[in-house]
């Protein structure tokens, strides 16, 4: 099987480029190599300790008594058909929406409960917490003789953008582990403002919709009118509330990669700031359309603006997703060195196409054992990958953080070995070779043996065997970095 050949420099280059030293910690033995068709190995769970436990529950019900606030708000305010008018015309893009962003985080996608947490953040505690400040802030304009319209571009923006960014805040402060950089930023903010957007289209398309087309001309009216907001607000705008929200993604990602403390508070400040700014900016425009009569206005700010806008984001987001895939050519060459890895592992993960690849090899020499196996390698592998660029970034700058980046680097690497158990020298088709962390060790079909340099660019996206760790030539602590890698059989079990 052969890939595509890596672009740019030779692996050998990008082997050269990497910071010198192995990996941080050595680590233990490897699991044994379970018997074929076994139980694939999964990642270790953290425990759920009582602490965690009541955490977690006052979250959600937190979270649950701002989503019976919206849902009796909204149902006293529109009545019960116009709420379920609205609930199903609501849903409706939520679900391209939300795949939109999960396709960014195909490369290590985050945890399930996170990506809830998120999204329910945003479509309950945020959309309560905006609601009542925007009519507060409506009846205070009312008593001061200004124009309500002055509440969408003076006070929503700043409002909305802060507390659908809260959720991923807080993600970030108690779970920053969770956020690898820029592109998981994007996901979590997305998913708050999806959420958020689901609910305010609830109040729209049922309220200004269906409710109002009702009570002045009947149900057909009401119906032509969901129909023509659906047109406007999702079909054609349906992309604004990620759009300002991606703005302080930016900020949380910058800070989550950064181990300058300025760049930690002032990245996510002016994130968030930018994202009040184009939001008010947004809202400005069909006010001033309003005012003066001019369609004019929201035509060309909508072209002007939001439109070059939304590419760039668009395209920042693709890079930074392709960049993640290159993180492991620029970061695993280390453990390739270490005796952990080949280079046609580190290969094989550089891209979506070819971990299809080595998926699709997998399940032909593992079956659906060795599938399983294989999704979790390359999950592991990317987390070690991201763990290793922040140790080497310095983002642990206590000693538990270090500590606990060492134990987490070890529980990786022991899973990376179980998981390759699943399909290491069980190709019939794969050379019969060996990996010493420098070059291979290649038996050919006369029987003789000898070293072979690894090419520049690798060819095979599979692990071959690794070769036992040499007798330690230093007493412990002493000379260059020891060999880390797991000690297995010198060649494939049943090869001859």
């Amino acid at each position: 099987m052969r890939p595509d050949r890596p672009a740019g420099g030779g692996y050998a280059d990008r082997m050269a480029d990497t910071p010198p030293g192995g990996p941080l910690p050595p680590s233990p033995t490897a699991p044994a190599v379970p018997p074929p068709g076994g139980a694939a190995p999964r990642m270790p769970l953290r425990r759920l300790g009582w602490r965690r436990f009541l955490v977690l529950a006052g979250v959600v019900l937190f979270i649950a008594a701002c989503a019976v606030f919206m849902v009796f708000r909204l149902g006293s305010s529109l009545g019960v058909e116009a709420l379920l008018i609205g609930v199903v015309a609501a849903i409706l893009p939520v679900p391209v929406l939300v795949a939109c962003f999960l396709w960014l985080d195909r490369y290590e996608p985050e945890p399930l409960k996170y990506l809830i947490f998120c999204f329910a953040w945003g479509a309950f505690v945020s959309t309560a917490a905006s609601l009542t400040v925007n009519e507060t802030a409506s009846w205070l304009f009312e008593d001061w003789g200004l124009p309500a319209a002055l509440v969408g571009v003076l006070v929503a923006p700043f409002i909305e953008e802060l507390t659908k960014a809260l959720g991923p805040i807080l993600l970030l402060i108690f779970r920053r582990r969770e956020f690898s950089g820029i592109t998981d930023a994007l996901v979590y903010c997305g998913l708050s403002a999806i959420g958020f957007a689901m609910v305010e289209n609830i109040l729209y398309l049922g309220g200004y919709g269906y409710a109002t087309g009702v009570e002045r001309y009947g149900p057909a009216t009401g119906t032509q009118q969901v129909i023509a907001i659906f047109i406007v607000r999702i079909l054609l705008f349906g992309f604004a509330h990620p759009l300002f929200t991606s703005m302080t993604g930016v900020g949380l990602g910058i800070a989550a990669r950064s181990a300058d403390r300025r760049v930690r508070v002032l990245a996510p400040i002016a994130g968030l700031l930018l994202a009040m700014m184009l939001h008010g900016t947004w809202n400005l425009l069909p006010t001033l359309t309003q005012a003066t009569g001019e369609a004019l206005i929201m035509l060309y700010g909508f072209i002007g603006v939001m439109v070059p806008i939304f590419f760039g984001m668009v395209g920042l987001a693709v890079w930074l997703r392709a960049w993640e895939g290159r993180l492991t050519e620029r970061t695993l060459p280390d453990y390739v060195r270490a005796g952990w890895l080949t280079p046609p592992e580190v290969a094989a993960l550089s891209s979506l196409g070819r971990r299809h690849a080595a998926r699709s090899w997998a399940r032909r020499v593992g079956g659906d054992a060795g599938l399983k196996a294989m999704r979790g390698y390359q999950f592991a592998a990317t987390r070690l990958a991201l763990l290793r660029d922040g140790a080497l970034r310095g983002l642990d700058r206590r000693p538990v953080d270090r500590e606990r980046t060492a134990r987490e680097e070890r529980e990786l690497l022991e899973a990376i070995s179980a998981y390759r158990s699943f399909f290491v020298g069980r190709d019939p088709q794969a050379p019969v070779g060996v990996w010493d962390g420098q070059r291979y060790h290649l038996r050919f079909p006369d029987g003789s043996q000898r070293p072979v340099e690894a090419p520049d660019e690798p060819v095979v996206p599979i692990p071959v065997v690794l070769a036992p760790p040499p007798p330690p030539a230093f007493p412990a602590g002493y000379g260059p970095p020891g060999w880390y890698g797991p000690p297995v059989a010198p060649w494939p079990p049943g090869r001859p």
